[in-house]
Protein backbone atom coordinates (compact mmCIF):
# COMPACT_ATOMS: atom_id res chain seq x y z
CA UNK A 1 0.00 0.00 0.00
CA UNK A 2 2.91 2.38 0.62
CA UNK A 3 4.36 1.66 -2.83
CA UNK A 4 0.95 1.99 -4.46
CA UNK A 5 0.44 5.29 -2.57
CA UNK A 6 3.70 6.67 -4.02
CA UNK A 7 2.74 5.47 -7.51
CA UNK A 8 -0.73 7.01 -7.16
CA UNK A 9 0.78 10.32 -6.07
CA UNK A 10 3.15 10.46 -9.06
CA UNK A 11 0.43 9.42 -11.47
CA UNK A 12 -2.08 11.94 -10.10
CA UNK A 13 0.45 14.79 -10.26
CA UNK A 14 1.35 13.91 -13.87
CA UNK A 15 -2.32 13.62 -14.81
CA UNK A 16 -3.12 17.04 -13.32
CA UNK A 17 -0.20 18.68 -15.09
CA UNK A 18 -1.28 17.23 -18.44
CA UNK A 19 -4.86 18.34 -17.88
CA UNK A 20 -3.75 21.88 -16.98
CA UNK A 21 -1.55 22.10 -20.07
CA UNK A 22 -4.42 20.93 -22.28
CA UNK A 23 -6.71 23.47 -20.65
CA UNK A 24 -4.17 26.28 -21.20
CA UNK A 25 -3.79 25.50 -24.91
CA UNK A 26 -7.56 25.29 -25.24
CA UNK A 27 -8.04 28.67 -23.51
CA UNK A 28 -5.35 30.25 -25.66
CA UNK A 29 -7.19 29.10 -28.78
CA UNK A 30 -10.42 30.60 -27.46
CA UNK A 31 -8.73 33.95 -26.83
CA UNK A 32 -7.32 33.94 -30.37
CA UNK A 33 -10.77 33.34 -31.86
CA UNK A 34 -12.23 36.11 -29.68
CA UNK A 35 -9.50 38.54 -30.86
CA UNK A 36 -10.43 37.83 -34.46
CA UNK A 37 -13.91 39.13 -33.70
CA UNK A 38 -12.95 41.82 -31.18
CA UNK A 39 -9.41 43.28 -31.66
CA UNK A 40 -9.77 45.43 -28.53
CA UNK A 41 -10.20 42.47 -26.13
CA UNK A 42 -7.77 42.68 -23.21
CA UNK A 43 -8.84 39.51 -21.29
CA UNK A 44 -9.44 38.81 -17.67
CA UNK A 45 -6.26 39.42 -15.66
CA UNK A 46 -4.51 37.41 -14.39
CA UNK A 47 -6.27 34.37 -15.94
CA UNK A 48 -6.30 35.53 -19.56
CA UNK A 49 -4.55 38.57 -21.09
CA UNK A 50 -4.02 39.81 -24.61
CA UNK A 51 -1.74 42.70 -25.58
CA UNK A 52 -0.33 44.01 -28.83
CA UNK A 53 3.37 43.54 -29.51
CA UNK A 54 5.89 43.85 -32.31
CA UNK A 55 8.15 40.99 -31.17
CA UNK A 56 7.07 37.52 -32.20
CA UNK A 57 7.38 34.77 -29.53
CA UNK A 58 6.94 31.03 -29.58
CA UNK A 59 4.63 29.33 -27.14
CA UNK A 60 6.26 29.13 -23.71
CA UNK A 61 4.94 27.04 -20.82
CA UNK A 62 6.28 27.97 -17.36
CA UNK A 63 5.36 27.95 -13.67
CA UNK A 64 4.90 31.32 -12.04
CA UNK A 65 3.85 32.75 -8.69
CA UNK A 66 1.14 35.41 -8.63
CA UNK A 67 -0.36 37.26 -5.71
CA UNK A 68 -4.05 36.57 -5.25
CA UNK A 69 -5.70 39.57 -3.49
CA UNK A 70 -8.87 37.62 -2.79
CA UNK A 71 -7.04 34.95 -0.73
CA UNK A 72 -4.24 37.34 0.28
CA UNK A 73 -1.54 34.87 -0.60
CA UNK A 74 0.77 33.96 -3.42
CA UNK A 75 -0.50 31.10 -5.55
CA UNK A 76 1.25 28.85 -8.01
CA UNK A 77 0.05 29.15 -11.61
CA UNK A 78 0.91 27.34 -14.80
CA UNK A 79 1.38 29.94 -17.53
CA UNK A 80 1.23 29.58 -21.33
CA UNK A 81 2.28 32.61 -23.40
CA UNK A 82 2.95 33.15 -27.09
CA UNK A 83 2.27 35.55 -29.99
CA UNK A 84 -0.28 35.24 -32.74
CA UNK A 85 -0.75 37.36 -35.89
CA UNK A 86 -4.40 38.23 -36.10
CA UNK A 87 -5.67 40.46 -38.94
CA UNK A 88 -2.12 41.75 -39.55
CA UNK A 89 -1.50 42.61 -35.86
CA UNK A 90 0.81 40.69 -33.47
CA UNK A 91 -0.84 39.84 -30.15
CA UNK A 92 0.90 38.38 -27.12
CA UNK A 93 -1.62 36.06 -25.52
CA UNK A 94 -1.06 34.85 -21.95
CA UNK A 95 -3.32 32.32 -20.20
CA UNK A 96 -2.85 30.98 -16.70
CA UNK A 97 -4.36 28.19 -14.55
CA UNK A 98 -3.95 27.70 -10.82
CA UNK A 99 -1.99 24.58 -9.92
CA UNK A 100 -3.04 22.37 -7.03
CA UNK A 101 -0.03 22.20 -4.73
CA UNK A 102 1.80 18.86 -4.60
CA UNK A 103 1.79 18.95 -0.83
CA UNK A 104 -2.01 19.03 -0.83
CA UNK A 105 -2.14 16.07 -3.21
CA UNK A 106 0.39 14.15 -1.13
CA UNK A 107 -1.43 14.91 2.10
CA UNK A 108 -4.76 13.83 0.64
CA UNK A 109 -3.31 10.56 -0.66
CA UNK A 110 -1.35 9.76 2.52
CA UNK A 111 -4.29 10.64 4.73
CA UNK A 112 -6.65 8.51 2.66
CA UNK A 113 -4.29 5.55 2.69
CA UNK A 114 -3.65 5.86 6.43
CA UNK A 115 -7.38 5.85 7.08
CA UNK A 116 -7.79 2.79 4.83
CA UNK A 117 -4.88 0.99 6.49
CA UNK A 118 -6.18 1.81 9.97
CA UNK A 119 -9.72 0.70 9.19
CA UNK A 120 -8.41 -2.42 7.46
CA UNK A 121 -6.20 -3.23 10.44
CA UNK A 122 -9.06 -2.78 12.89
CA UNK A 123 -11.37 -4.89 10.76
CA UNK A 124 -8.86 -7.69 10.15
CA UNK A 125 -7.70 -7.65 13.77
CA UNK A 126 -11.15 -8.22 15.23
CA UNK A 127 -12.14 -10.56 12.42
CA UNK A 128 -9.04 -12.71 12.85
CA UNK A 129 -9.22 -12.53 16.64
CA UNK A 130 -12.81 -13.70 16.80
CA UNK A 131 -12.25 -16.30 14.11
CA UNK A 132 -9.02 -17.60 15.63
CA UNK A 133 -10.56 -17.76 19.09
CA UNK A 134 -13.37 -19.86 17.69
CA UNK A 135 -10.99 -22.11 15.74
CA UNK A 136 -8.43 -22.56 18.53
CA UNK A 137 -10.82 -22.75 21.50
CA UNK A 138 -11.27 -26.56 21.21
CA UNK A 139 -7.50 -26.99 20.92
CA UNK A 140 -6.73 -25.14 24.15
CA UNK A 141 -9.61 -26.85 25.97
CA UNK A 142 -8.21 -30.22 24.91
CA UNK A 143 -4.69 -29.13 25.84
CA UNK A 144 -5.86 -28.32 29.39
CA UNK A 145 -7.57 -31.71 29.57
CA UNK A 146 -4.30 -33.38 28.58
CA UNK A 147 -2.41 -31.43 31.24
CA UNK A 148 -4.88 -32.64 33.88
CA UNK A 149 -5.00 -36.19 32.53
CA UNK A 150 -4.09 -38.98 34.93
CA UNK A 151 -3.79 -42.67 34.16
CA UNK A 152 -5.39 -43.31 37.53
CA UNK A 153 -8.67 -41.71 36.43
CA UNK A 154 -11.48 -44.15 35.72
CA UNK A 155 -13.29 -41.90 33.26
CA UNK A 156 -12.17 -41.87 29.61
CA UNK A 157 -10.74 -38.66 28.21
CA UNK A 158 -13.26 -36.97 25.88
CA UNK A 159 -11.99 -34.12 23.74
CA UNK A 160 -13.86 -31.08 22.46
CA UNK A 161 -14.98 -31.35 18.85
CA UNK A 162 -13.22 -29.12 16.33
CA UNK A 163 -14.05 -27.92 12.83
CA UNK A 164 -10.40 -28.30 11.81
CA UNK A 165 -9.78 -31.68 10.20
CA UNK A 166 -6.25 -32.00 11.62
CA UNK A 167 -7.47 -31.22 15.16
CA UNK A 168 -10.33 -33.67 14.75
CA UNK A 169 -7.95 -36.48 13.72
CA UNK A 170 -5.56 -35.58 16.55
CA UNK A 171 -8.44 -35.75 19.06
CA UNK A 172 -9.47 -39.22 17.86
CA UNK A 173 -5.90 -40.52 18.11
CA UNK A 174 -5.39 -38.99 21.56
CA UNK A 175 -8.66 -40.46 22.84
CA UNK A 176 -7.60 -43.88 21.57
CA UNK A 177 -4.10 -43.53 23.02
CA UNK A 178 -5.22 -42.33 26.46
CA UNK A 179 -7.89 -45.04 26.65
CA UNK A 180 -5.25 -47.67 25.90
CA UNK A 181 -2.90 -46.19 28.51
CA UNK A 182 -5.65 -46.27 31.14
CA UNK A 183 -6.53 -49.85 30.28
CA UNK A 184 -2.88 -50.95 30.43
CA UNK A 185 -2.43 -49.15 33.73
CA UNK A 186 -5.50 -50.80 35.26
CA UNK A 187 -4.34 -54.22 34.05
CA UNK A 188 -0.85 -53.64 35.42
CA UNK A 189 -2.20 -52.37 38.74
CA UNK A 190 -4.54 -55.34 39.04
CA UNK A 191 -1.72 -57.72 38.17
CA UNK A 192 0.57 -56.17 40.79
CA UNK A 193 -2.10 -56.35 43.47
CA UNK A 194 -3.04 -59.94 42.62
CA UNK A 195 0.55 -61.14 42.54
CA UNK A 196 1.43 -59.34 45.78
CA UNK A 197 -1.57 -60.73 47.64
CA UNK A 198 -1.15 -64.24 46.24
CA UNK A 199 2.52 -64.31 47.23
CA UNK A 200 1.80 -63.64 50.90
CA UNK A 201 0.26 -67.02 51.69
CA UNK A 202 2.90 -69.24 49.97
CA UNK A 203 5.70 -67.24 51.56
CA UNK A 204 4.16 -67.58 55.00
CA UNK A 205 3.70 -71.35 54.49
CA UNK A 206 7.28 -71.74 53.28
CA UNK A 207 8.61 -69.85 56.28
CA UNK A 208 6.52 -71.94 58.69
CA UNK A 209 7.76 -75.20 57.16
CA UNK A 210 11.38 -74.05 57.30
CA UNK A 211 10.98 -73.10 60.97
CA UNK A 212 9.59 -76.60 61.59
CA UNK A 213 12.59 -78.16 59.87
CA UNK A 214 15.02 -75.96 61.81
CA UNK A 215 13.43 -76.99 65.09
CA UNK A 216 13.86 -80.64 64.11
CA UNK A 217 16.87 -82.04 65.97
CA UNK A 218 17.73 -84.45 63.14
CA UNK A 219 19.23 -81.79 60.80
CA UNK A 220 22.99 -81.26 60.77
CA UNK A 221 24.94 -78.01 60.86
CA UNK A 222 25.17 -77.65 57.07
CA UNK A 223 21.44 -78.14 56.63
CA UNK A 224 20.77 -75.66 59.41
CA UNK A 225 22.85 -72.97 57.65
CA UNK A 226 21.12 -73.59 54.33
CA UNK A 227 17.67 -73.45 55.90
CA UNK A 228 18.57 -70.26 57.78
CA UNK A 229 19.79 -68.67 54.57
CA UNK A 230 16.59 -69.73 52.81
CA UNK A 231 14.54 -68.31 55.65
CA UNK A 232 16.36 -64.99 55.33
CA UNK A 233 15.62 -64.91 51.59
CA UNK A 234 11.93 -65.57 52.24
CA UNK A 235 11.88 -62.81 54.85
CA UNK A 236 13.33 -60.37 52.31
CA UNK A 237 10.72 -61.47 49.77
CA UNK A 238 7.96 -60.81 52.30
CA UNK A 239 9.39 -57.40 53.06
CA UNK A 240 9.68 -56.60 49.35
CA UNK A 241 6.12 -57.80 48.79
CA UNK A 242 4.74 -55.64 51.60
CA UNK A 243 6.45 -52.56 50.21
CA UNK A 244 5.15 -53.23 46.70
CA UNK A 245 1.64 -53.56 48.13
CA UNK A 246 2.13 -50.27 49.98
CA UNK A 247 3.20 -48.49 46.77
CA UNK A 248 0.18 -49.94 44.97
CA UNK A 249 -2.14 -48.71 47.74
CA UNK A 250 -0.70 -45.19 47.52
CA UNK A 251 -1.14 -45.23 43.73
CA UNK A 252 -4.74 -46.36 44.17
CA UNK A 253 -5.52 -43.55 46.66
CA UNK A 254 -6.45 -46.03 49.38
CA UNK A 255 -5.11 -43.73 52.10
CA UNK A 256 -7.99 -41.28 52.13
CA UNK A 257 -8.07 -40.50 55.84
CA UNK A 258 -6.96 -36.93 56.47
CA UNK A 259 -6.39 -35.28 59.80
CA UNK A 260 -4.18 -32.58 61.23
CA UNK A 261 -1.23 -34.32 62.84
CA UNK A 262 1.89 -33.15 64.61
CA UNK A 263 5.06 -34.20 62.81
CA UNK A 264 6.98 -33.71 66.05
CA UNK A 265 4.79 -36.27 67.83
CA UNK A 266 5.01 -38.75 64.94
CA UNK A 267 8.81 -38.53 64.92
CA UNK A 268 8.95 -38.92 68.69
CA UNK A 269 6.76 -42.03 68.44
CA UNK A 270 8.89 -43.53 65.65
CA UNK A 271 12.11 -42.82 67.57
CA UNK A 272 10.76 -44.56 70.69
CA UNK A 273 9.92 -47.63 68.62
CA UNK A 274 13.43 -47.67 67.13
CA UNK A 275 15.12 -47.32 70.51
CA UNK A 276 13.51 -50.57 71.60
CA UNK A 277 14.98 -52.43 68.62
CA UNK A 278 18.42 -50.90 67.98
CA UNK A 279 21.41 -49.72 69.94
CA UNK A 280 22.06 -46.64 67.77
CA UNK A 281 21.63 -43.36 69.60
CA UNK A 282 19.05 -41.05 68.01
CA UNK A 283 19.23 -37.31 68.75
CA UNK A 284 16.00 -35.36 68.22
CA UNK A 285 16.30 -31.56 67.97
CA UNK A 286 13.04 -29.56 67.86
CA UNK A 287 13.60 -25.95 66.84
CA UNK A 288 10.00 -25.54 65.64
CA UNK A 289 6.63 -27.28 65.47
CA UNK A 290 5.20 -28.71 62.25
CA UNK A 291 1.55 -29.66 61.71
CA UNK A 292 0.25 -31.05 58.43
CA UNK A 293 -2.96 -32.57 57.08
CA UNK A 294 -2.32 -36.17 55.97
CA UNK A 295 -2.97 -39.81 56.74
CA UNK A 296 -1.33 -40.68 60.06
CA UNK A 297 -0.36 -44.16 58.86
CA UNK A 298 1.55 -42.72 55.92
CA UNK A 299 3.29 -40.22 58.20
CA UNK A 300 4.54 -43.09 60.39
CA UNK A 301 5.66 -45.06 57.32
CA UNK A 302 7.45 -41.97 55.96
CA UNK A 303 9.64 -41.48 59.02
CA UNK A 304 10.04 -45.20 59.63
CA UNK A 305 11.67 -45.52 56.22
CA UNK A 306 13.82 -42.40 56.63
CA UNK A 307 15.09 -43.49 60.05
CA UNK A 308 15.57 -47.10 58.93
CA UNK A 309 17.62 -45.88 55.97
CA UNK A 310 19.74 -43.63 58.21
CA UNK A 311 20.37 -46.39 60.78
CA UNK A 312 21.08 -49.02 58.12
CA UNK A 313 23.70 -46.91 56.32
CA UNK A 314 25.21 -45.23 59.37
CA UNK A 315 28.97 -45.46 60.03
CA UNK A 316 30.49 -47.03 63.14
CA UNK A 317 27.21 -46.91 65.02
CA UNK A 318 27.41 -43.12 65.36
CA UNK A 319 24.40 -41.17 66.52
CA UNK A 320 21.64 -40.37 64.04
CA UNK A 321 20.22 -36.85 64.17
CA UNK A 322 16.65 -35.76 63.49
CA UNK A 323 16.34 -31.98 63.30
CA UNK A 324 13.21 -29.88 62.77
CA UNK A 325 13.93 -26.35 61.60
CA UNK A 326 11.06 -24.18 60.35
CA UNK A 327 8.97 -26.35 57.99
CA UNK A 328 11.88 -28.64 57.23
CA UNK A 329 12.77 -31.95 58.84
CA UNK A 330 16.26 -33.42 58.30
CA UNK A 331 17.51 -36.93 59.13
CA UNK A 332 21.31 -37.04 59.29
CA UNK A 333 23.67 -40.03 59.50
CA UNK A 334 27.42 -40.27 59.15
CA UNK A 335 29.02 -41.47 55.94
CA UNK A 336 32.43 -41.61 54.34
CA UNK A 337 31.56 -40.91 50.71
CA UNK A 338 28.77 -39.16 48.89
CA UNK A 339 26.39 -41.11 46.68
CA UNK A 340 27.54 -41.59 43.09
CA UNK A 341 24.12 -40.88 41.60
CA UNK A 342 22.15 -38.78 44.11
CA UNK A 343 19.55 -37.89 41.46
CA UNK A 344 18.49 -41.56 41.34
CA UNK A 345 18.30 -42.15 45.10
CA UNK A 346 14.47 -41.97 45.18
CA UNK A 347 13.91 -44.28 42.21
CA UNK A 348 12.46 -47.76 42.68
CA UNK A 349 14.97 -50.59 43.20
CA UNK A 350 17.92 -48.21 42.94
CA UNK A 351 20.55 -48.85 45.61
CA UNK A 352 24.23 -48.19 45.96
CA UNK A 353 24.55 -50.20 49.15
CA UNK A 354 25.77 -53.80 48.85
CA UNK A 355 23.82 -54.86 51.93
CA UNK A 356 21.69 -57.94 51.31
CA UNK A 357 18.71 -56.70 53.35
CA UNK A 358 18.30 -53.59 51.19
CA UNK A 359 15.30 -53.77 48.83
CA UNK A 360 15.77 -50.43 47.10
CA UNK A 361 12.15 -49.47 47.85
CA UNK A 362 12.39 -47.60 51.15
CA UNK A 363 13.28 -44.21 49.70
CA UNK A 364 10.97 -44.68 46.71
CA UNK A 365 8.12 -45.05 49.24
CA UNK A 366 9.31 -41.83 50.87
CA UNK A 367 9.23 -40.10 47.47
CA UNK A 368 5.79 -41.55 46.67
CA UNK A 369 4.32 -40.30 49.97
CA UNK A 370 5.90 -36.84 49.52
CA UNK A 371 4.58 -36.59 45.96
CA UNK A 372 1.14 -37.68 47.15
CA UNK A 373 1.00 -34.76 49.61
CA UNK A 374 3.24 -32.43 47.58
CA UNK A 375 6.06 -32.34 50.09
CA UNK A 376 9.62 -31.72 48.94
CA UNK A 377 12.10 -34.57 49.61
CA UNK A 378 15.80 -33.92 48.99
CA UNK A 379 19.24 -35.41 49.60
CA UNK A 380 22.63 -33.78 50.15
CA UNK A 381 26.07 -34.78 51.41
CA UNK A 382 28.05 -32.55 53.74
CA UNK A 383 31.78 -33.14 54.14
CA UNK A 384 33.49 -32.80 57.51
CA UNK A 385 35.05 -29.46 56.45
CA UNK A 386 31.71 -27.84 55.57
CA UNK A 387 29.42 -26.04 57.96
CA UNK A 388 25.68 -25.59 57.79
CA UNK A 389 24.10 -22.90 59.93
CA UNK A 390 20.64 -24.43 59.45
CA UNK A 391 21.73 -27.73 60.98
CA UNK A 392 23.43 -27.63 64.35
CA UNK A 393 25.08 -30.90 65.34
CA UNK A 394 25.44 -31.83 68.99
CA UNK A 395 28.59 -33.89 68.62
CA UNK A 396 31.96 -33.87 66.91
CA UNK A 397 31.98 -35.33 63.40
CA UNK A 398 34.46 -38.25 63.22
CA UNK A 399 33.55 -39.62 59.75
CA UNK A 400 34.28 -38.11 56.35
CA UNK A 401 30.87 -36.49 56.09
CA UNK A 402 27.14 -36.72 56.63
CA UNK A 403 24.21 -37.89 54.52
CA UNK A 404 21.28 -35.50 54.92
CA UNK A 405 17.76 -36.48 53.89
CA UNK A 406 15.28 -33.62 54.21
CA UNK A 407 11.54 -33.18 53.78
CA UNK A 408 10.14 -29.70 53.16
CA UNK A 409 6.51 -29.68 54.35
CA UNK A 410 5.82 -26.24 52.91
CA UNK A 411 6.78 -26.79 49.27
Amino acid sequence: MILSGIALYLYTRSLLENEIEEELYSNKDRVERLLEKNPDLVGIPPIMMAEKTEIPQDNELIDTLIYDPLQDEIELFKQLSGTKNINGQQYKITVRAMVIESEDILFAIVFTFMVIIFLGFIFLFYLNKSRNEKLWRPFFINLNKLKEFSVKADKPLNFEESEILEFHELNREMESLTAKIQTDYRNLRQFTEDVSHEMQTPLAIMQAKIETLINDQKINESQYEQLSSLQGDIQRLKQLNKRLILLAKIDNNQFTAKETISINEIIQQVIENFRELIQTRIIFVENSKISVVMDKTLAVILFNNLLANAVKHNVDNHAVEVIIEGNNCSIINDGNVALKQPESIFERFYKESKKADSTGLGLSIVKKICDYYRFGPSYSFRTSTETDTAIKTQRELTSQGQHIFSVDFNK
